[in-house]
């Protein structure tokens, strides 16, 4: 009978770590989910700030030499991050290819211009930077006009700044949230074991050495759940990378490593803290009031 009971209570000793480590793992991994989009917004509000293209076209008295010169001028600028000429014949086809017909035969001649297509570098995606760069293109000789989407990088630049801020404040919420929730999960498991903190304590045993034992499995549990929750989180790495390689997200490992250490950081840090609260909340109950 007694080996039945004992049999019983393993079980529900399981089911109950279990319960918890599922617990820390789900919000863990949500953490991890957030924590990596902060520690990516740079690297992913790049890659829309340099899918902008700057247009230059130039004028038709221009000279392949001052082309050349400007291009390489263009070339070693700051600004840049990318360069591609664009000669008239080639947008001339290009243009051709879009309308589904040649329209050089109606014109007779080619009305376009010698172009390049200038991908600026993040850092130089904004209104009044562009503005700059513009109005110091347009200084050139060369150059007959700069075109590029102007409400486009506004829009992006407004949205750019929304979701950075939503997204910290989204962090601080859930952060907020796997805490209170990796606390109510951990007193729970502890709420189990009240009456045998209490003997331990009637019988003379100190508050460090009822205590130790329980942050410690905690502690284990805190760590398990958040190897689970890294390991869902690569996952969904790998999966992304698949997709979206431009991210770059598995050639960081910086920043993965970061993560992982930090969510096998916070999960111990959570658990160990709440395990240490709810067990002295315990001990400082008088006998009567475990029943209620």
């Amino acid at each position: 009978m007694a080996t039945s009971f004992e049999k019983y209570q393993k079980r529900k000793l399981r089911s109950s770590y279990f319960s918890v480590v599922v617990s820390i793992a789900l919000i863990l991994f949500l953490v991890g989910i957030l924590g990596l989009l902060v520690l990516k917004t740079k690297k992913i509000t790049d890659h829309f700030k340099e899918q902008i293209v700057v247009t230059v076209y130039f004028k038709d008295i221009a000279i392949d030499t001052e082309v050349e010169a400007f291009k390489k001028e263009v070339q070693k600028a700051v600004y840049t991050k990318s360069m591609t000429f664009i000669s008239r014949d080639q947008a001339a086809e290009a243009f051709s290819k879009d309308i589904g017909e040649d329209f050089l035969k109606f014109l007779g001649k080619n009305p376009l211009k010698d172009a390049i297509d200038i991908v600026l570098n993040a850092d130089y995606v904004a209104p009044e930077k562009i503005d700059e760069i513009e109005k110091k293109l347009l200084k050139n000789r060369v150059v007959e006009e700069v075109s590029y989407d102007k409400p486009l990088i506004t829009l992006l630049t407004q949205n750019i700044q929304k979701v950075s801020f939503w997204v910290l404040v989204v962090s601080g919420v859930l952060t907020f949230m796997a805490v209170v929730l990796i606390n109510n999960s951990i007193r729970l498991s502890i709420y189990s074991k009240r009456f045998t903190i209490k003997t331990m304590q009637l019988v003379g045993a100190t508050r460090s050495f009822i205590s130790i034992p329980f942050i410690k499995q905690s502690i284990k549990l805190g760590v398990i759940g958040a190897i689970i929750s890294n390991i869902a989180v690569l996952i969904v790495v790998i999966y992304t990378n698949k997709y979206l390689p431009e991210l770059l997200l598995l050639k960081d490992y910086g920043i993965l490593l970061t993560l992982f250490a930090g969510t096998i950081i916070l999960g111990i840090l959570i658990t160990a803290i709440s395990t240490f609260f709810a067990t002295q909340r315990f001990l400082n109950l008088r006998t009567d009031e475990l029943y209620y």
